[in-house]
């Protein structure tokens, strides 16, 4: 069984504080590396001169302070308040916050451990109403690649080390749009299957043409941004505001 999710308003003052802070820590630094990598030059005027490489460097090392500082944010607070995956392996109990998916994949891409969270937070009581659900026993379907969702199942499910993970592209539902067309999963288990697919609001365009394109260092750092952004929207919202089954 899933444990309570609060809702932002739900979080104490102070956490919001935080949360808020840590954002506009990471968009500030974001911010300042591209003003100083990214000045275009006034035509007949002047051409920018290249920022000195100790400046360069301090506001490399503030925008990674700020994304680990916004990540600690996120596994602090909004890991308390989404609850934990409570799950059974050969007769043990197990459970899993978000942070402990965190920790299973690391810093790359939050936003797609959120919704892997989020995705069996809404499907294992649909899949096994009457208590933990056996999480050998899952299969996971998706036209989503990213590696934070398939290391957010695997620490979960161990659905890849078991083969019951499949990328499958027929999966996908253009219709919906570029920035949710992809983000449709199917987990299976035992004689039940069930598919979800993402609400209104979550995943940018912006966000989607910068993670399928070739980046500049600039473009990563705000991708960056947007990967963090991303998961605290999706982490702040009960999983049934998050995704709806099809």
């Amino acid at each position: 069984m899933m444990s309570a999710v609060a809702t932002p308003e739900q979080l104490p003052a102070e956490q919001r504080v935080r949360l808020q802070r840590a954002h506009e820590r990471l968009r500030t630094a974001s911010q300042e590396l591209q003003s100083l990598v990214a000045t275009d030059p006034i035509k007949n005027r002047w051409a920018p001169e290249p920022a000195p490489a100790t400046i360069l460097e301090a506001a490399h090392s503030e925008l990674e302070a700020a994304y680990a500082a916004l990540t600690r944010c996120h596994a602090q607070i909004l890991a308390r308040a989404a609850g934990t995956l409570d799950v059974v392996d050969k007769n043990q109990a197990l459970s899993f916050s978000f942070a402990d998916l965190m920790r299973h994949h690391g810093p790359g891409s939050p936003g797609g451990v959120a919704h892997a969270f989020k995705v069996m937070q809404r499907a294992f009581p649909l899949l096994e109403p009457d208590g933990p659900i056996e999480r050998r026993a899952v299969g996971v379907a998706t036209a989503f690649g990213g590696p934070g969702a398939r290391d957010g199942f695997e620490a979960v499910t161990r659905a890849v080390t078991g083969e019951r993970y499949v990328l499958d592209p027929e999966l996908a539902r253009p219709e919906r749009g570029m920035a949710l067309e992809r983000f449709v999963f199917r987990l299976s288990y035992r004689e039940r299957s069930v598919t979800l697919v993402l609400g209104e609001g979550f995943v940018s365009d912006e966000f989607i043409t910068l993670a399928r394109k070739e980046r500049t260092a600039e473009e990563e750092s705000q991708l960056d941004l947007l990967k963090q952004e991303m998961a605290g929207r999706v982490m702040s919202q009960p999983a049934e505001g998050v995704y709806d089954v099809a």
